[in-house]
């Protein structure tokens, strides 16, 4: 009998994480700092390094914006991460904010895709 077949992995891009991670930091509004985080999520949640400093970057934000159910959602990710990448039953989609079920896989929304590629465009 065979193992189960996961989803073969997608080619990461690393430019992309890293420049939707700054802008992440750099942007003037809270708002704006979450999206690309989810949008930073969204790319990154196949590849286990990249995973982890996203939602190391999203319990920041949240301790720094004193949003402590975010902050207590962001801790429990950090510690199920490991878990999702072990079992290979990782949510693709999900944006990794606390308020969607950590479990659970959706469609990219609409405006997380339209900043991935505007960031994709920039960094080619």
């Amino acid at each position: 009998m065979s193992a189960p077949r996961r989803p073969a992995p997608s080619a990461f891009e690393a430019t992309v994480f890293e420049a939707l991670l700054h802008g992440a930091r750099t942007a003037p509004e809270t708002a704006l700092r979450w999206r690309f985080l989810e949008a930073a999520h969204v790319v990154g949640q196949r590849h286990f390094v990249p995973h982890v400093r996203t939602h190391w970057a999203m319990l920041v934000l949240a301790l720094r914006t004193r949003d402590g159910r975010e902050a207590v959602g962001q801790l429990a990710r950090l510690l199920l991460t490991p878990l999702g990448h072990l079992s290979g039953r990782l949510p693709l989609g999900n944006p990794g904010r606390a308020t969607v079920g950590a479990f659970q896989p959706m469609p990219v929304r609409a405006d997380l895709a339209a900043l991935i590629e505007q960031v994709r465009a920039a960094v080619a």
